[in-house]
């Protein structure tokens, strides 16, 4: 049994401590040139500052909430890496390909709520915050986008090599680097529907796609089990015409009338994919290691008059101002649908070791008309002249870009709690 201690004796020796304290600061404020201030009181302020940052009144870790904000000024901000030197896909090598315009270079995302200023990248923090770890990219080519620009923004801090790439550089269906420094590996897993799936998302000449919404895609799904960090994104696939199964019974099509199949729509067959994955990677874990699953939100297009084949479709050469461009109520029921999944997921998983997360990117991504390739996904594109319609990219983001964005937010997840 632990000894006795009287009430009184334990706060009477808080209260000196605390007064020894205090006295001491004091001196510091009044009596100390300023070097010694500023040596004293800066790591004191940034452990106050973490402390807060990691708590809430639940017990659970405070977050920031990035979702909203608005983009400011910061010349300089994003020109953070060589996107031909780190081998991204030639179609966002802005640069290279002879965008004249750098301004989407230069502004920031401001969140909207007090005290949650979004860091800029921090290579060397996000790598030991994920040494040892398997973090891998599942879905789309905006998660290729993503994991493109985290990799550019890591080889900098970092000796790495190239496990693997694939050789169409068109495709980039699978993609592996490593970090042996830290022991870390990054990953790009190509699943568009994050579900099993056939037909155009493997070979664009096909009309449609066949998707099994019960069974996640077979190569992601076969390396669940080391990935300890997950970004998924997926959702502009989901918009295609589509003929949707469960097991091998139809249970209805979108976007193709003409095979006389029930239409479902697009949101009902994103909720089931999310979850088919999510049940995936919850059961998976087997508790052998904590693993953090991160759903990022839809990020919208803007083609303008939904012309890609019209040279000016994404030419404006700044970003929105918060209030000037709404979302449009597809984009907003993506975002929800992503948000609604992570919280029943949540909600449904009792044990401790996956944590769900939400990438809110859909409004700082919709006020970026200014960051994707446009013509500038070709090769000098008006070299021999502008023409009417030529092809365009306004669903991507250059690289660097505004997708580095979704990194800085990445990395405050990531690093709120550690393993």
């Amino acid at each position: 049994m632990a000894a006795w201690q009287p009430l009184h004796s334990l706060s009477t020796t808080a209260w000196l401590a605390a007064g020894f304290l205090s006295l001491a600061l004091l001196h510091l404020l009044c009596c100390s040139p300023p070097v010694t201030q500023h040596a004293v009181f800066t790591p004191l302020l940034q452990f106050a500052n973490t402390t807060f940052s990691s708590l809430s009144s639940s017990g659970r870790s405070f977050s920031c909430d990035y979702s909203e904000g608005r983009w400011v000024w910061a010349p300089g901000r994003a020109r953070r890496y060589n996107a031909t030197a780190c081998g991204v896909k030639e179609g966002q090598d802005c640069l290279r390909n002879g965008r004249p315009d750098t301004g989407y270079l230069d502004w920031r995302w401001q969140p909207a709520a007090a005290g949650c200023p979004l860091q800029a990248f921090d290579a060397a923090a996000f790598l030991d915050a994920v040494r040892g770890r398997h973090v891998a990219f599942v879905g789309d080519s905006m998660a290729r986008n993503q994991a493109e620009s985290l990799f550019c923004l890591l080889s900098a801090a970092s000796p790495h090599r190239v496990v693997h790439r694939d050789p169409d550089a068109h495709r980039r269906q699978f993609m592996r680097w490593a970090f042996p420094a830290h022991g870390v590996t990054l990953s790009v897993y190509w699943a568009p529907y994050l579900a099993r799936s056939a037909g155009k998302s493997e070979n664009y000449s096909m009309p449609y796609n066949l998707v099994h919404l019960d069974a996640p895609a077979d190569r992601w799904a076969a390396n669940a089990d080391t990935m300890d960090v997950v970004v998924l994104a997926a959702g502009h696939w989901l918009l295609n015409s589509a003929v949707y199964h469960n097991g091998s019974r139809v249970i209805g099509a979108h976007a193709h009338p003409e095979l006389n199949h029930t239409d479902i729509g697009y949101a009902a067959p994103l909720r089931q994919a999310y979850r088919t994955a999510l049940e995936r990677l919850s059961s998976s874990s087997g508790g052998r290691r904590p693993r953090t699953v991160v759903l990022a939100t839809f990020s919208p297009t803007h083609f303008e008059n939904n012309r890609m084949d019209d040279p000016a479709a994404c030419a404006r050469k700044e970003p929105y101002r918060d209030g000037e461009k709404e979302l449009n109520s597809v984009e907003e029921e993506l975002r929800s649908i992503v948000v609604e999944e992570a919280e029943a997921a949540a909600a449904r998983r009792n044990a401790g070791d996956v944590r769900f997360e939400v990438l809110d990117v859909t409004k700082l991504a919709a006020m970026r008309p200014d960051g994707h390739p446009g013509p500038y996904m070709n090769r000098d594109p008006f070299a021999h002249g502008a023409r009417e319609r030529m092809q365009t990219d306004c669903l991507h983001f250059c690289l660097p870009g505004p997708v580095d964005t979704f990194n800085e937010i990445l990395q405050q997840i990531l690093t709120k709690r550690r393993w």
